[in-house]
């Protein structure tokens, strides 16, 4: 089984984002275990998505927080929010990255130093879209080029990216 874990904005997201998201989340769900922070916005639609099609998501909480209703198993870290995201980096297989502040930026760098298959979600907004613009040669993070990183513009480009990467 692999794990994809899904990174990206926390609170409210308008409605093409929630939808965007719960596409996304019934893909993932047909197919892979599925990761994510387990609180609201990107993650909470996320898990809806994965629901709906009887998959399996693990939201890894910072803290002793609640997750959303949707999480199929929750772990409550104890740590505190940029920990708790090196533990969903580290179990995951490849990570997706949708919209997101400045938690979403340190999960995205830590995805690349660990050398982790990263792929932003083209046109969801904050740092996953910041981000593209000082890529190297539109692919690295620096000149050490650790690992490429990928750009899909809709849920099929993301899941053929995964295919691709994934080696399925």
């Amino acid at each position: 089984m692999k794990y994809i874990a899904v990174i990206g904005s926390s609170g409210k997201i308008n409605e093409n984002l929630k939808k965007i998201c719960k596409n996304l989340g019934k893909e993932l769900g047909k197919r892979y275990t599925v990761l994510s922070g387990g609180r609201d916005g990107v993650m909470e639609e996320i898990a809806k998505g994965v629901n709906e099609v009887g998959g399996k998501i693990i939201g890894i909480l910072p803290f002793d927080e609640q997750g959303n209703k949707f999480n199929s198993f929750e772990i409550k870290t104890g740590l505190d929010f940029q920990m708790r995201s090196f533990v969903i980096i580290k179990s995951a297989d490849a990570v997706i990255s949708i919209g997101g502040e400045i938690g979403t930026a340190i999960e995205i760098l830590a995805t690349y130093a660990y050398k982790k298959p990263l792929i932003l979600f083209n046109g969801t907004g904050g740092w996953t879209d910041k981000v593209q613009k000082i890529l190297i040669d539109g692919k690295f993070l620096d000149n050490r080029r650790l690992i490429e990183i990928k750009i899909g513009n809709n849920v099929k480009e993301i899941l053929e990216i995964l295919k691709d990467i994934l080696g399925e």
